[in-house]
């Protein structure tokens, strides 16, 4: 029988900052290393070696058709810091992001020295496959998945407190055309399910619980906390997006813990 060739898949597109200790972060469905991670970047450059990678049909990084397994994404997160000269790391992912980390601090004990989860999906829950599948479905309706964001996406609490005109905004700014790789990324964080990996995370790990978030509930971070041993769960108020509704919280909270680990 003839072996079939193996194909490398090919590198991910990547932002790299600042310098010290390593830090890679992995981006949620539908966003991108600058989406998500921005407005931290500058701060976090200041104290380590920033690595923050696009998955494939986000950011820089071209779609791929076939789109890439949990396992895979996790395994190229590791290769994108290797790759940068960062033998081990700490690692922060959001939303989808998270479960790419906790796959990848299973897959990977070596190189990952701790975890911040925020917003993190653990899977295993119907609502938040059905949740994915109607987001899914709404990428080709421009103005339903901008007005399902603005309900579901965004916290209440925030949304009530804007202006009118700051409401029609925001709506505005949410009629942008998708990423390339959105229906992948949210077909996947609908399906995906690690916590049968919990049990084996041995790091220290932070989870960050939005506290109004109706994409991805509550109850998923206190799964990933409850079920990780050790871990410490941390309530931001606000829904999915804290780098949008609560960026100075999320921001110290962000830089309290690359402190503590660079201790």
């Amino acid at each position: 029988m003839t072996e079939q060739p193996t194909t490398t898949p090919p590198p991910l597109a990547r932002t790299v900052r600042g310098s010290g200790p390593g830090l890679l972060l992995a981006h949620g469905a539908g966003g991108s290393a600058r989406d998500n991670w921005g407005p931290l970047l500058d701060d976090l450059a200041a104290h380590r070696t920033v690595v923050a990678p696009d998955f494939p049909g986000s950011g820089d990084t071209p779609y791929e058709p076939a789109g890439p397994s949990l396992d895979e994404l996790a395994d190229r997160l590791v290769a994108t810091a290797v790759e940068e000269g960062l033998e081990s790391f700490d690692l922060a992912g959001y939303s989808l992001g998270a479960a790419v980390a906790v796959r990848a601090a299973t897959r990977h004990p070596a190189r990952v020295r701790s975890l911040l989860l925020l917003a993190g999906v653990a899977g295993g829950d119907h609502r938040l496959r059905l949740t994915a599948e109607l987001v899914v479905g709404l990428a080709d309706h421009p103005e339903l998945l901008a007005r399902f964001s603005l309900a579901a996406v965004f916290g209440r609490s925030w949304v009530n407190a804007l202006t009118a005109e700051q409401l029609a905004g925001l709506h505005a700014g949410l009629l942008a055309p998708v990423p390339a790789a959105f229906r992948q990324q949210f077909g996947l964080a609908g399906r995906v399910d690690v916590r049968g990996d919990l049990a084996g995370v041995a790091v220290p790990t932070l989870v960050v619980s939005t506290t109004e978030d109706m994409l991805v509930p509550p109850d998923q971070h206190r799964t990933l906390a409850e079920g990780i041993p050790g871990a410490r769960l941390v309530e931001l108020a606000g829904g999915h997006l804290p780098m949008v509704e609560r960026l100075p919280e999320l921001r110290k909270l962000v830089l309290d813990f690359v402190a503590g680990q660079q201790r």
